[in-house]
C-alpha cells in the first residue's frame, strides 16, 4: 500500500502507515479520544479498505458521531451525511444535509453534495440547479472545471 519505509527505534523498518496506526492504537488506549484522533481514525477506515466496497460505512458514521461531540460544526455534518449515503443511502443523506441549508447555504460543497444526492434519487433537474448554484459560490479552479464537466454532461458524475 505504501511505497516508503520509516526505520523504527528497534532498528527495523515499517510503513508510516504502519507507524501511524500503532500511534492511533496507543492514543485510543487513553480512551479520551479527541478531534485529531477521531479524524485520524475515519482516515483509518479509508486506508484500511483494500476496495471501496470494503469501506466500514457504518463506523466511519459512528466516528463522525464521535467527532461532533468533541468538535461539532457543520462541515463535519456534511461529512457525516456523505458517509451515511453509502451506509443507508442517498434519502437519508438528503435529509440530513437538507437541515444544514442555513449554516451551509454560502458553502459550495454543501451544493455539490446536494447535486450528486438529487442525481441518485432520480431528480436530474433539482440536481443540476444545485450544481449551477455550487459553480456560482466555488473559487477553486479544480473544483469548477469538475463542476462545469457535471453540468455540461447528461445524467452527471457520482460521487
Amino acid at each position: 500500500m505504501c511505497c516508503c519505509a520509516i526505520r523504527t527505534a528497534a532498528g527495523g523498518t515499517t510503513t508510516p502507515f504502519h507507524a501511524a496506526a500503532q500511534l492511533l492504537a496507543r492514543a485510543a488506549s487513553h480512551r479520551r479520544p479527541g478531534q485529531y484522533q477521531l479524524q485520524a481514525a475515519i482516515l483509518a477506515c479509508h486506508i484500511e479498505a483494500q476496495r471501496w466496497e470494503d469501506t466500514d460505512w457504518a463506523q466511519i458514521v459512528v466516528l463522525y458521531d464521535m467527532l461532533l461531540h468533541v468538535a461539532p460544526s457543520p462541515i463535519i455534518r456534511l461529512n457525516r451525511a456523505i458517509a451515511l449515503r453509502y451506509l443507508t443511502g442517498p434519502d437519508a443523506a438528503l435529509t440530513e444535509l437538507d437541515t444544514l441549508a442555513p449554516a451551509l447555504e454560502r458553502h459550495h460543497l454543501y451544493h455539490a453534495t446536494r447535486a450528486e444526492l438529487l442525481r441518485e434519487l432520480g431528480l436530474p433537474e433539482q440536481a443540476q440547479l444545485a450544481n449551477r448554484r455550487a459553480l456560482e459560490l466555488v473559487t477553486n479552479p479544480a473544483q469548477r472545471k469538475l463542476l462545469e464537466q457535471r453540468i455540461h454532461q447528461p445524467g452527471g458524475a457520482g460521487f
